[in-house]
């Protein structure tokens, strides 16, 4: 099954995802244009005489003006920009963006024609020598997939002139590089998404000279022993081979060469299948790759680099939209959940900032989510930092919408349960579809039958899917039933025309040996979790309809796998992070989680919280989903032994 992404279409609802995105727009908002233009100006002799002291508000850490790879954020910048501006229409971006973009064009004139970046070509001139440099190359990836993005998302046509001008430097520079000496830069510094972008290049443009670039940047250290099924991957640098499979990929979508695909999935079944990750769905320890089935001993204050969770889970929507598999979808979630939100665009709660005289506590994003004991997260700064994982950060939280819905002919698929609105077009007719979490709890002063008879924070979450379809139309739903169920999954149905529907053939289906529960009754349809299963339901859809689901969730274990006796806790896909500095030591029934664990501090205000606590044990403490946590100590696995002392 191949499916599209319905990315142009889809608009975030409220949710913790659209606080995220839009703490995200403001930050682009905030940083200054003359600063994000510094080191362009610089490079193209355009920022004057320079006989002063830089001021204090120039960006510091990796863009100050001495770093090396000085102006890499502004491309992450432009990228971003260019999707939230799609998505929001927020005018004020636009200008801002398109501005960034006519600057550079103007320092390309200064340099030329063709150089359009904020390091000196001497950097890439000296690779070839052997000399070291800090990821020249991947600077200027940065910079051309800000300017790809703002050409395919903000409509902006001189984005692409600038792309073509600096493709053709490239062109010049490769020509006479040998394979060797090639494969030597390569090992050398990180080149980025190069071979990616190349192959996004080729697929808009179809130059040769475009294509000749795409085969130029594959890495045949890394796709030869991929394609022979070899592991190369143990305790080799994880991000700096993601993007090149990116490149892999988007290189089998435009050429259809199937030795691609087969670099593609090589990599994944090592990377995943063999590497079983820990319970974030991170599998890095100090952005390394760690031993198959070794993670006792990687556990660190460096597990889960930003950019790989950011990386995998790109990877990941490629496979999945090849195949259709659940499989990649679960991955998303659990790192969507446990890794981006985890991550980037923290802010202490207004409660806090209510009860002390200053402004709430906040940080951009967490270079590394630590797991080992006694954990604390290290928050990067608004302007002195600007890590690689500062970089995707503001990417990242600009495409939340981009793994919800997906279509294949007359068949739509809702992946994530991000509350959301789309539309899709089948048969020329279009459809809206709307998901949203349903409100369990309501107006706190308004009485509500419902939050009376739901005393305890519910043990499932309830998803609300509304279609419009003007016309008739005749489509499949394609509904992900996640790895962490807990019970069978109950389905009802209200609308317009429910009435004339119910006296139909209907056909529910589950993908994978399917049941439904011959019992169901009253317009609503139960069915058992199955590995691997979806939901399908083909019907001819009419006005206005709303399909409930109730999804049953709960504890589950999630073991160290070398170690099996010291496990983490989720609920749902949401890891739980224990309030301590130590790894006590817990007592119960790992298979029944819910007997030492107990919710705690379940309600406040109109809103179920997340929390729990242990009961029972030598010595009791509370733990929080770990993306809600900011600077507090927290540990994750815990050692649990079935017999108390």
């Amino acid at each position: 099954m191949q499916l599209n992404a319905l990315i142009r279409q889809t608009r975030l609802l409220p949710s913790e995802y659209r606080l995220k995105r839009d703490r995200d727009l403001a930050y682009l908002m905030e940083l200054k244009e003359e600063n994000l233009l510094f080191p362009y100006y610089t490079e193209a002799g355009l920022n004057g005489r320079l006989n002063y002291r830089p001021e204090p508000w120039l960006h510091g850490g990796w863009d100050s003006p001495l770093s090396q790879i000085r102006g890499t954020f502004t491309g992450h910048w432009l990228s971003a920009a260019a999707r939230l501006y799609q998505e929001t229409g927020d005018i004020r971006l636009k200008a801002k963006a398109d501005y960034i973009v006519a600057e550079i064009g103007r320092c390309q004139e200064a340099n030329g024609g063709e150089w359009a970046f904020p390091i000196p070509e001497k950097y890439l001139q000296g690779l070839k020598q052997g000399r070291h440099f800090w990821a020249p190359q991947y600077v200027c990836h940065k910079v051309m997939m800000g300017l790809l993005d703002m050409y395919q998302y903000a409509d902006n046509r001189q984005a692409l002139q600038i792309l073509e001008g600096c493709a053709a430097w490239f062109s010049r520079f490769a020509a006479d590089i040998s394979r060797e000496t090639m494969d030597d830069m390569m090992d050398l510094e990180e080149t980025g998404g190069l071979m990616e972008l190349w192959a996004d290049l080729y697929g808009i443009t179809r130059s040769r000279q475009h294509l000749e670039l795409m085969r130029k940047y594959e890495r045949p250290r890394l796709t030869g022993p991929l394609l022979e099924g070899r592991d190369i991957l143990t305790n080799m640098h994880a991000n700096a081979t993601i993007p090149e499979i990116h490149g892999c990929a988007r290189a089998y979508e435009v050429t259809r060469e199937e030795r691609y695909l087969r670099i593609v999935e090589s990599y994944w079944r090592l990377a995943v299948d063999d590497r079983p990750p820990f319970a974030t769905g991170g599998q890095t320890d100090a952005e390394t790759w760690a031993p198959p089935g070794k993670q006792a001993a990687r556990l660190s204050d460096m597990n889960q680099e930003h950019c790989v969770v950011y990386n995998m889970i790109r990877l990941a929507d490629y496979l999945y939209r090849w195949t259709g598999e659940k499989k990649y979808q679960d991955y998303i979630e659990l790192n969507l959940v446990n890794g981006l939100l985890a991550q980037g665009f923290w802010e202490a709660r207004a409660l806090d900032g209510a009860l002390e005289p200053h402004i709430p506590d906040s940080g951009i994003v967490c270079y590394y989510l630590p797991l080992a004991p006694g954990s604390v997260k290290k928050w990067g700064r608004k302007t002195e930092d600007f890590w690689c994982c500062h970089c995707t950060a503001v990417q990242a939280n600009a495409r939340y919408r981009e793994w919800i819905w997906y279509q294949s002919g007359a068949v739509i698929s809702a992946e994530q349960f991000i509350p959301s609105e789309t539309e899709a077009e089948i048969d020329g007719k279009k459809i809206l579809l709307r998901m949203e979490d349903c409100d369990l709890g309501g107006n706190y002063l308004r009485y509500h039958d419902v939050a009376g008879e739901i005393t305890s924070r519910p043990a499932f979450r309830r998803i609300q899917i509304t279609v419009s379809a003007p016309e008739p139309t005749a489509f499949t739903l394609r509904l992900r039933l996640p790895w962490w169920l807990k019970d069978r999954v109950v389905v009802s149905f209200q609308g317009d025309n429910q009435g004339e529907n119910s006296s139909q053939e209907e056909n529910f289906s589950r993908d994978k040996n399917s049941s439904q529960d011959e019992n169901s009754s009253q317009g609503k349809k139960i069915f058992s979790p199955e590995e691997n299963g979806y939901l399908q339901i083909t019907r001819l859809w009419s006005g206005t309809q709303q399909l409930i689901l109730e999804l049953p969730k709960g504890l589950t274990c999630w073991p160290l796998a070398d170690e099996p006796d010291t496990v983490a806790f989720l609920d749902g896909p949401v890891l739980l992070a224990g309030l301590t500095e130590h790894a006590h030591m817990l007592y119960g029934n790992r298979n029944r989680p819910e007997s030492f664990l107990a919710p705690d501090h379940e309600r406040e205000w109109e809103a179920w919280k997340e929390g729990f606590r242990t009961v029972g044990q030598q010595e009791n403490f509370r733990l929080l989903p770990i993306k809600n946590i900011g600077r507090e100590c927290y540990t994750v696995y815990f050692p649990v032994n079935t017999v108390c002392p």
